[in-house]
């Protein structure tokens, strides 16, 4: 196996704007980078009105991890890694 093929995960927290409350963002880490997303915790207000904040694992190659990041930073939705979190 070449280190193209080693699974890692990257624990991310992402805001979902209420703009992209409609679009299936997290769905898309799965199918379009071939992610796999673990939910860890979820923050939406009332009725979901306002932004959402989601904490994130995802695994899979380095690669489709860079990808899915790219992805999320396309969309211009702020993304912090838990070396800027400190202690979830």
């Amino acid at each position: 196996m070449t280190n193209e093929n080693i699974l890692a995960i990257k624990r991310i927290r992402v805001k979902i704007t209420k703009y992209y409350h409609q679009e299936p963002v997290i769905s898309r880490l799965v199918s379009d980078y071939s992610l796999t997303v673990n939910i860890k915790a979820a923050f939406l207000g009332k009725n979901a009105i306002g932004d959402g904040w989601f904490d994130l694992d995802l695994q899979g190659t380095e690669a489709q991890i860079q990808n899915g990041l790219a992805y999320l930073q396309e969309l211009e939705l702020e993304i912090w890694d838990e070396h800027r979190i400190g202690n979830w």
